[in-house]
């Protein structure tokens, strides 16, 4: 098992435990008051989410092992939680590992499926789509 996917496994225990889908949703917005805000400088049109109806950014820092660093913030807390989370996956991790993941499937297998909007999740998969593009540039 890849270490995204036991770092998937770890983030469906901590959800597994909430059956209330609104519980979920104040766990998530816990996460994103434990995640870091990026300097406003760097919320940009080069940083923002396209296709989240959050404003929403995310900076990719290439490391010197060839490894990713991901850093992410919204002004919609859910979306925050959410982005922290893809931060948890990826963050030290190698292209190939990043660009394997089917980011399609991530909620579900995180077990938010059912608990996410569509328009979040339509977000959220822009935000990927993000990520594993600017691997690909």
């Amino acid at each position: 098992m890849s270490d995204i996917q036991n770092k998937m496994e770890e983030i469906r225990k901590e959800f597994s435990i909430f059956e209330d889908p609104r519980e979920k949703y104040v766990y998530l917005v816990d996460i994103a008051k434990k995640s870091p805000s990026i300097n406003p400088a760097d919320q940009n049109d080069e940083n923002k989410v396209y296709g989240c109806t959050s404003q929403a950014w995310i900076i990719c820092e290439e490391e010197p092992d060839k490894t990713y660093n991901f850093y992410t913030d919204s002004d919609a807390m859910i979306v925050k939680g959410l982005l922290f989370i893809l931060q948890r996956l990826f963050n030290g991790q190698n292209k190939e590992g990043i660009l394997s993941i089917n980011g399609d499937n991530i909620l579900n297998e995180i077990g938010l499926g059912d608990s996410i909007s569509s328009q979040r999740t339509n977000g959220f998969g822009a935000a990927i789509h993000k990520i594993q593009n600017e691997l690909v540039a």
